[in-house]
């Protein structure tokens, strides 16, 4: 399947530029790249839509599949971490194919709302998708952000939640409990969908949707997703990547 060997070798390409970099949130951004992989092959490659990764913090995933997707060379890729490159550590919007820096959490969604009511006032037949990591879900700019993409019906706006359930130095439940989630959404406003988010499938059937109010996608996913040692573990939110771990975790991946 496209999809799987395009991941596949998005994933090879994140650890390669960890273990060169030496850089963190390896797991942040191995639970995003199935997600990103449907999103950039089949709804944003043809710059019809736009996209917003409010979880900056997991930029390289999105480097690594700009990369993959043609948008930058693997000279750019290979420079992330160096001094002077293009590539921040967090998502920039000088890089071709990104529209908005991120890092700061929080500020994605309401942008990307923005973006979505000028679209919808100006009859522009577009999707605005914008992806959030689950810790992010306790800023408080975000629920503003609901209140006014429900209050507008913005029915071309879907938000991706990248539900790994591990935030910073432990669990959302011990952190700050976001429970019961696809609740407090329909309560909102909201169309939720709850899927599996390694599925590519469900990812695509998803993301392809239309429904009558703006849509929230919970993507259920492991931090680490395809390394074993490095899935649902919070350690691979702040580890670098040293060389005996990357040649365990590309044999894996194999």
């Amino acid at each position: 399947m496209k999809y799987k060997y395009f991941s596949l070798q998005v994933r090879k390409s994140i650890l390669k530029i960890a273990k060169l970099s030496q850089c963190s949130h390896i797991g942040s951004n191995l639970s995003i790249v199935d997600i990103l992989t449907v999103l950039y092959l089949k709804f944003i490659k043809s710059k019809k839509n736009f996209f917003i990764l409010s979880k900056g913090h997991a930029c390289l995933s999105l480097y690594c599949v700009l990369k993959e997707c043609g948008f930058i060379s693997e000279k750019i890729l290979n420079s992330f971490g160096k001094n002077n490159s293009l590539l921040m550590a967090h998502t920039s919007h000088k890089v071709s194919g990104i529209n908005f820096s991120t890092g700061s959490l929080g500020h994605g969604l309401p942008v990307a709302s923005g973006v979505a009511l000028a679209n919808k006032l100006n009859k522009k037949n577009s999707k605005t998708f914008v992806l959030l990591s689950d810790g992010e879900l306790n800023e408080g700019s975000n629920w503003e952000a609901f209140l006014f993409s429900s209050h507008h019906n913005l029915k071309n706006l879907v938000i991706i939640i990248d539900y790994n359930k591990l935030q910073s130095i432990s669990t959302i439940k011990n952190t700050l409990t976001l429970e019961p989630l696809k609740q407090k959404f329909e309560a909102f406003g909201f169309k939720v969908l709850n899927i599996n988010g390694h599925n590519f499938s469900q990812i695509f059937k998803s993301l392809n949707s239309n429904y009558s109010k703006p849509l929230i996608i919970i993507a259920n996913t492991i931090k680490g997703k395809g390394v074993s040692f490095m899935e649902n573990s919070v350690l691979w939110h702040y580890k670098s990547l040293d060389l005996e771990n990357y040649n365990k975790a590309i044999k894996i991946l194999r």
